[in-house]
């Protein structure tokens, strides 16, 4: 069985615009358990406000660089890590820009390919997710920590994440090529979004498992 971890946000975690929780069935790592099938085991290691490597003051305990060795020493074996965090990190309040935050999603990189799993553990590769936009129309965004920098921030993450992940060797999906937020809250995926996520996950592990095994 292929143990497959996916670390993220609220996005991860599958929280509704609408409220609540989106059903197991509706978030993108249940329909990526579907799809995958029998041979794969989808871990869901979702958190609302989590961020790469900071310790936000308003929602303390967020911080992924804190969480990651203890999440890895849970989970193994792994042999995947499906990582998608920086929505949170730009945050106004953290005045860090989209190259900073890539730096951050890259010691994450470095904390996996480095832990100590022990004997007989694999290292896992990584997928390196650079996430969706955050919505332009502040107005309906019911989260006080985005302003217009934090849009523009999140736009600019593709592009550092991409090289981040070349220079790395990841693998690497910009979730913002088939997903989007919510009209009703700015930040986070509808139940169309979560599938189209999904799909476009499953098709990287896809390829990537044929590239293994040539």
């Amino acid at each position: 069985m292929i143990n497959i971890l996916c670390l993220g946000d609220s996005n991860t975690f599958g929280s509704n615009p609408l409220g609540g929780r989106h059903s197991r069935q509706t978030r993108w790592t249940g329909i990526l358990q579907e799809t995958l099938g029998r041979d794969y085991y989808v871990i869901e290691e979702g958190m609302g406000g989590r961020t790469t490597v900071w310790d936000d003051p308003y929602e303390p305990n967020r911080s992924g660089k804190m969480a990651l060795p203890i999440i890895l020493q849970s989970h193994k074996p792994i042999d995947l890590v499906i990582l998608s965090l920086g929505t949170n990190d730009c945050k106004a309040h953290f005045h860090a820009s989209a190259k900073m935050t890539a730096k951050g999603a890259e010691l994450l990189c470095h904390i996996i390919k480095t832990y100590d799993y022990g004997d007989g553990m694999p290292i896992p590769e990584i997928l390196l997710v650079s996430p969706i936009h955050i919505g332009a129309d502040l107005s309906r965004n019911k989260f006080d920590s985005f302003d217009e920098t934090s849009v523009q921030k999140s736009i600019q993450l593709a592009t550092y994440y991409q090289a981040t992940a070349k220079r790395l060797g990841c693998l690497f999906l910009d979730a913002a090529e088939v997903a989007v937020p919510s009209d009703e809250d700015q930040l986070h995926m509808d139940a169309m979004s979560h599938r189209a996520l999904a799909m476009a996950i499953a098709d990287k592990i896809t390829v990537w498992q044929e590239e293994k095994y040539r």
